[in-house]
């Protein structure tokens, strides 16, 4: 049955990112090659039915999601999107509203993004009644759009970036509620109200992570804790996880047995407990997920259950991506089945060879995180371009208490329905287990080396596979013996607690340096022995600190906030940390506030004050000249306030640096662009700092005339916005330039070589 599996979520991921001939090919050659299989094993009939299984389920698979991707990718919506239709949509919320700081697109500011299942879209004089997956992109009035209910707006049709959606709608106008959810879903959202309620007389921390590690409600836990938790590899406690489903429905079963319920009455117990799980997370397509490999959990702790296990989840997989065939390109379903295929397969042979010389308990206590961890690394590594050294150390000092916070979480928010004191007892004693969690998180990721950066080119990729297949293996060998499991562990904990010097890096004749700052904007211009100008700061002061550190700069002389997004601001506090910086530049647009008063906050805490960055001037620090291009000096200085037209008063910069001549455009938009177009005719630059992240907005014909050779695509792995478009950072390939990207290759560091530039990545 796990074989079934594979094959079915392979047939589903190729059905999925496969289109047209490639398609074609690719399901002949597993036909054919299923056919040449058995033919050469035709004297084992059951050599011959497994085959013929496995080859019978990927075609099945690949089929069903080549047939939805087709749907999805090619019906009346997306055409209507294609023309850029103004209409007029009807349809269900599909998931809560979040907010997004910055911006997606052309449409900036703070953004609220949920999903529609569009029923009726009306426009360019046709109705079009079908079910279609939509992204909706509002303003901040859309945050309390029930989940569940029938709405109707109206708005202009955009295409998607994401091929699991048939458009992107910009709302223009109140979102109309048209019907209430149904009683499911206020009954869902009654109990996470009373779950917030039962904690927020809490610290911030606190009581934000409780109801995220009950529920999944993560709306309001800090980015900067959230950035903790990924990199102490804590990250599946801030998600819907079958963890969460195991530790619930465990402690029903529990208290069952305890009232002496036996039988198949523990069976109803359990179903009502999965029921009542999905009911408070929300039937959303992840809940279910999550829901199922609980489930699986729940089956493993029983009699003979690895084996009964392993067959429920690859029985569980065939079916999920047979359903739902978007699944198989999900990061977290991949995540969820790895991690719970590695604690069937892996953990007990591990914790049968660690049990040989430890306490049993504390044996799978280790064996369990550990083998989970090691099936999921390759993945990981892929989606955020690095390896946890801590992820282990993390999850084994946050275990004993994971479980309490989650069962009082929720009973903290069943109680307050009833009475709110009993419930916010609860969610107090709930919110000081979490306390400590957020304690691991916190110092575990300011270690030394808590995680080391790891390409996600394909090469670099099987070598960690490779990596993690070997360790698998030779686990148990190791582990058996406490000298050779002890002196591992002692090599991790010196590797953790000494930061290694970064040899070769930076690279000797380095000019600007774009730092790997995640979805953010984070650029380091060398002004000399240990002197930078900075221009931008990114989303989280971690990162930019430590790109800083890496790159051994003590004093900035000079610091340029091209605008007020968080993305490009909220990291200004690893700028000032540690080190002197002389002055602070921004925009002439004092917008979004938030932005603004942050920006101000620290200048004040080193005695500075901001000012305007002056156009057309032309300063020079050390060997770096800066000159101002944009925004022109009768630009506006006072903005709406939500920041929709920060991006068009971003700080363009022309630098002239060793020869080089390299343009910094912030997130200017087209029409800006056009402008600048026309102010600079004729200017050609070395290297260009793809604007806004490489959005599919750009004035083509304006990047191309540049003739940049090297293009710096800034951008966060796996991000909202579909960011970079293939559909703007072709053309530039194509005509000749270098494109690199920090979410693939890390910090890109520009070396003057003989008079041209060249790049240095830091994976």
């Amino acid at each position: 049955m796990p074989l079934l599996g594979a094959a079915a979520w392979l047939g589903a991921v190729g059905g999925t990112l496969a289109r047209g001939p490639v398609l074609v090919l690719l399901l002949v050659a597993v036909g054919l090659t299923g056919c040449g299989v058995a033919a050469a094993c035709r004297h084992r009939p059951g050599v011959v039915r497994s085959v013929g299984a496995l080859v019978l389920v990927a075609l099945a698979a690949g089929s069903i999601a080549a047939l939805r991707a087709e749907r999805v990718a090619h019906n009346p919506v997306s055409a209507l999107a294609d023309e850029g239709a103004a209409v007029t949509v009807v349809g269900t919320v599909t998931s809560d509203p979040h907010s997004v700081a910055g911006s997606s697109g052309s449409f900036a500011g703070d953004q609220v993004v949920w999903r529609l299942a569009a029923h009726r879209v009306t426009g360019r004089g046709r109705t079009v009644d079908l079910v279609a997956p939509v992204l909706v992109l509002g303003g901040s009035d859309d945050a309390e759009v029930p989940l569940g209910a029938t709405v109707r707006m109206h708005g202009r049709l955009v295409p998607a970036d994401d091929r699991d959606l048939a458009a992107l709608l910009r709302p223009s106008g109140a979102v109309e509620v048209v019907e209430p959810p149904g009683l499911w879903w206020r009954t869902a959202a009654a109990v996470r109200q009373a779950l917030r309620d039962s904690v927020a007389h809490r610290p911030a921390d606190q009581r934000a992570l409780v109801p995220a590690l009950v529920d999944g409600d993560d709306a309001r836990v800090d980015p900067a804790l959230q950035d903790a938790f990924r990199t102490t590899g804590l990250t599946h406690l801030l998600a819907v996880s079958g963890t969460n489903l195991t530790l619930v429905v465990g402690f029903l079963l529990w208290l069952a047995r305890w009232f002496r319920v036996r039988g198949r009455w523990l069976h109803l117990v359990a179903a009502t407990g999965i029921a009542g799980f999905v009911l408070i997370a929300r039937a959303e397509p992840s809940v279910l997920r999550a829901a199922v490999m609980g489930s699986i959990g729940l089956v493993a702790l029983g009699t003979d259950g690895r084996h009964r296990a392993l067959r429920g989840l690859g029985g569980a997989v065939v079916v999920l991506v047979l359903v739902d065939p978007g699944l198989a390109v999900s990061a977290g379903f991949a995540l969820s089945a790895l991690a719970t295929g590695g604690i069937l397969l892996l953990a007990p042979a591990w914790r049968d060879a660690l049990a040989r010389w430890l306490p049993r308990w504390l044996a799978e206590a280790v064996a369990v995180p550990a083998a989970a961890q090691l099936a999921c690394t390759p993945l990981v590594a892929a989606i955020s371009g690095q390896v946890s050294l801590v992820a282990v150390a993390a999850n084994l000092l946050v275990a004993p208490l994971v479980g309490p916070a989650t069962v009082l979480g929720l009973a903290g928010g069943l109680l307050t329905l009833a009475w709110a004191p009993v419930g916010r007892l609860c969610g107090t004693l709930a919110s000081w287990c979490v306390a400590w969690l957020v304690t691991v998180a916190r110092h575990g990721a300011a270690l030394p080396t808590a995680a080391v950066g790891w390409g996600t080119g394909p090469v670099a990729l099987a070598v960690l596979t490779l990596v993690s297949v070997v360790m698998a293996v030779a686990g148990p060998w190791l582990l058996r013996r406490p000298v050779a499991a002890l002196g591992a562990a002692g090599v991790l904990v010196v590797a953790v607690l000494v930061r290694p010097p970064a040899l070769g890096w930076p690279p000797d004749g380095w000019v600007l340096v774009a730092c790997d700052v995640g979805q953010g904007d984070g650029l380091v211009l060398n002004a000399g022995r240990g002197r930078a100008v900075v221009v931008d700061s990114g989303p989280e002061p971690r990162a930019m600190d430590r790109c800083l550190d890496r790159l051994r700069v003590r004093q900035v002389p000079l610091l340029v906030l091209t605008h007020f997004h968080a993305d490009h601001v909220d990291g200004i506090g690893g700028v000032f940390a540690g080190r002197r910086v002389g002055a602070v530049e921004t925009t002439r647009l004092l917008d979004p506030r938030g932005g603004v008063h942050e920006v101000e906050e620290a200048a004040s805490g080193a005695g500075l004050t901001p000012g305007p960055a002056p156009f057309a001037a032309t300063v020079a620090v050390g060997p770096v000249t800066l000159q101002v291009l944009w925004p022109l000096p009768d630009s506006p200085t006072v903005g709406p306030g939500d920041g929709s037209t920060a991006n068009e008063a971003s700080v363009v910069l022309l630098v002239q640096v060793a020869g080089l001549r390299l343009l910094l455009t912030g997130d200017v938009e087209p029409e800006g662009q056009a402008v600048l177009a026309r102010l600079a005719p004729g200017l050609h630059v070395d290297v260009l700092k793809m604007p806004h992240h490489g959005s599919r907005y750009q004035d083509e014909d304006w990047l191309l005339s540049l003739q940049p050779r090297v293009v710096l695509v800034s951008v966060g792995a796996h991000n909202d916005y579909g960011q970079p478009a293939t559909s703007s950072l072709q053309p530039l390939a194509d005509a000749g330039a270098q494109v690199l990207r920090t979410d693939q290759h890390g910090d890109l560091a520009v070396v003057s070589d003989d008079g041209g530039p060249r790049v240095v990545t830091s994976r």
